[in-house]
């Protein structure tokens, strides 16, 4: 064998971004391994990236383009040419245009690649074109829309400071699944004496990292924030120096908002026992630099943005956002590191054109939308398994009379009812420029090997989609590689400094940030915020609150996938050992329902069925399904999203997966 290894990077949803080497002989991915020179993965992968060779050459890739020849849904495809499906989508989008309106064309895409340049290949094209915008607020608006509140366009610290707190807290994250390099920090602090603790809705696989597991009801992390500021007012815990130079709205806060967050009234919204609650802020007051790695599931409710403005709050009580190893990390924002704008080329539109939440798809393809949603292109994203109220998607991407065209690797529940199925390319098969929104680290990847069949990039084929329709503009004859040199040639403060020869070299680079001062229109860290409709932080309710079905759902990730990703790996799926529903003993006992049974979990959206698992890692009252599985591969006829609505968070636009009730029941087919 003549294997030759080559630098790449991890492409999907996941704040690490991992630098990757891969294994290539006679022009084919054998395999796959952590880059050590990668400043924050270090040379290990998570256990879904460990094999990704299974995913580049899975006997399940689509290597032709598709047209349907059966029902919708039915997956009965036959084969056709590139040049037979460009003019099929240019003459159908003709039609649609010529009767509707260029606004009856809706793009649907996220975050299957995190690549800048194969991400956003399509915006160019769809301005151009005066569709629809989409907007993407699946994942976690509401947590950026919370942290600025308070912190503005302020920085937030290195994930590696982490390692140099006495007390570090994992708030709603599940880091073993979603940010497994996080964990290094949590042994730093525990190698030096430091303590970790998690909150969370259920005992996650993280719970085996932390000294503490605290098990907050559903959507009340916000209610605990300020019961733990009112203890740390009412004993003289606050840094008051810091307040008083840094921080504006405290003693606003102090006497209209906090009174009303006793520990028993916290212990009530909570859940919590008043003493646990007590020793929670003496103990976080105490600590010399206390530091929140806070994830994203708190943001999913009604009240997420609330929510998170009411944590990013409390560090600053404690002057922790000033210290060493101290403050809170929500995510990263490097958006500024490179110039998008002449990527995104919003110039393009001639006209203002409608923005359709991609979280509402259900109700853009049923008739609410005015003009109707006529053709659907959907290209990295599965929203037939991804997106909530999946009956309601479903039920749209049936209509006979619209025309969709998904650009996929695989056959996804999405694909089943395009009208036509082009095959795409994996990361290792074109180049791509990435950045991450967990570390600071940037990246520059070339194509590892030759595309598999006959699959296409993104940006190769919007510039087939645009040559066919006729549109001239420069941006549509550049090669993904010319794009990359441009937006290279535009210097930002970011770069500046970076180690130019790693980078050139395909080596991750750290980027230049700046850290001094609050870049907040104060310039002070803002709980008292006037701008806002509500300007001091106070606990909202979820959409769920006072719901009348007895159980919470929590729709959280699984160690061996990735939203709906690497279904197509056998040996994954075996590992999440079937599409289960995890319920505590006690609420298992009262209906008699017993372990490894098939369930139906349900509410007024839809019913899914489940295998139960049954653990004492759920609380009672709360249910648990883990990944987003692929209807091929489910119990029953629907996935976990046929239970979730499409109701917003309060701030964002976001989406609320995690803001759901259901009730359970014995499946009598089973």
């Amino acid at each position: 064998m003549s294997t030759v290894t080559k630098r790449s990077v991890c492409p999907f949803d996941c704040p690490d971004t991992c630098g990757m080497l891969v294994q290539v002989d006679q022009g084919k991915a054998i395999g796959v391994q952590g880059d050590p020179q990668h400043p924050f993965s270090r040379g290990t992968l998570c256990p879904k990236m460990l094999h990704y060779e299974k995913s580049v050459h899975s006997p399940l890739r689509l290597s032709t383009p598709l047209l349907r020849t059966g029902p919708k849904g039915a997956g009965e495809f036959a084969p056709i040419s590139w040049d037979q499906a460009i003019a099929t989508i240019a003459e159908r989008w003709r039609e649609i245009i010529a009767k509707y309106g260029a606004q009856a064309i809706l793009p649907y895409s996220y975050a299957g690649t995190m690549g800048v340049i194969q991400r956003n290949a399509g915006h160019p094209f769809f301005h151009r074109l005066g569709a629809s915008r989409l907007d993407r607020t699946i994942c976690s608006p509401a947590k950026g829309a919370g942290w600025q509140a308070v912190m503005g366009q302020t920085a937030t610290p290195h994930p590696d400071s982490a390692g140099k707190s006495d007390l570090l807290i994992l708030w709603g994250i599940n880091a073993a699944a979603t940010s497994i390099h996080f964990l290094n920090a949590v042994k730093e602090v525990k190698r030096k004496g430091g303590e970790v603790w998690l909150i969370d809705t259920y005992r996650t696989p993280t719970a085996g990292a932390a000294d503490r597991t605290f098990l907050v009801r559903p959507g009340s992390d916000g209610a605990l924030a300020l019961g733990l500021m009112h203890i740390l007012a009412r004993d003289g815990l606050t840094d008051a120096p810091f307040i008083a130079a840094q921080v504006q709205g405290f003693p606003e806060l102090q006497r209209e908002v906090l009174p009303d967050y006793t520990p028993l009234e916290t212990s009530r919204l909570t859940g919590l026992p008043v003493e646990t609650i007590e020793l929670m802020a003496k103990a976080y007051g105490a600590a010399r630099a206390p530091f929140i790695r806070l994830g994203s599931a708190l943001s999913r409710y009604g009240n997420g943005a609330m929510t998170v403005r009411c944590i990013c709050c409390l560090p600053a009580l404690v002057g922790a956002y000033g210290k060493e190893g101290g403050g809170l990390f929500p995510d990263t924002s490097t958006g500024a590191a490179f110039a998008t704008g002449m990527l995104l080329r919003e110039d393009l539109m001639q006209g203002p054109t409608r923005l359709i939440n991609m979280n509402r798809l259900g109700h853009a393809l049923n008739g609410l939308a005015d003009p109707p949603v006529m053709g659907l292109y959907v290209y990295h994203s599965n929203p037939a398994a991804v997106t909530p109220d999946q009956n309601a998607v479903l039920k749209g991407l049936a209509r006979e009379d619209l025309f969709t065209v998904v650009h996929e690797r695989f056959l996804t529940d999405t694909a089943r009812y395009a009208d036509l199925v082009l095959p795409a390319t994996s990361s290792l098969e074109h180049s791509d420029i990435y950045r991450s929104y967990g570390t600071y680290c940037i990246q520059r990847a070339q194509a590892a090997i030759e595309p598999v069949g006959e699959s296409r990039s993104n940006w190769q084929l919007f510039a087939l989609l645009a040559a066919a329709l006729g549109f001239q503009e420069e941006i549509f004859t550049l090669s993904a590689d010319q794009m990359i040199d441009r937006l290279l040639a535009v210097p930002s403060p970011m770069r500046q400094g970076i180690d130019l020869a790693a980078f050139r070299s395909g080596r991750a680079v750290e980027l230049n940030i700046d850290r001094e001062g609050y870049h907040t229109p104060s310039g002070k860290i803002e709980i008292l915020n006037e701008r806002l409709a509500i300007p001091l932080p106070r606990y909202l309710p979820t959409h769920e609150e006072h719901g009348t079905l007895p159980f919470r759902l929590m729709t959280a990730p699984n160690p061996f996938a990735l939203n709906a990703s690497f279904y197509e790996q056998e040996d994954l799926r075996q590992k999440q050992g079937g599409m289960r529903l995890k319920m505590n003993p006690a609420d298992a006992g009262e209906r008699g329902l017993g372990d490894g049974e098939r369930v139906v979990a349900w509410n007024e959206l839809g019913e899914v069925t489940f295998l139960l698992s049954v653990t004492e890692k759920v609380p009672g009252g709360v249910v648990v399904a883990e990944g987003v599985w692929w209807l091929a591969f489910a119990p029953g006829s629907r996935s976990v999203n046929a239970l979730t609505s499409q109701r917003l968070t309060d701030l964002g636009g976001g989406s609320t997966f995690y803001d759901n009730r259901v009730d359970v029941r014995r499946d009598s087919a089973g």
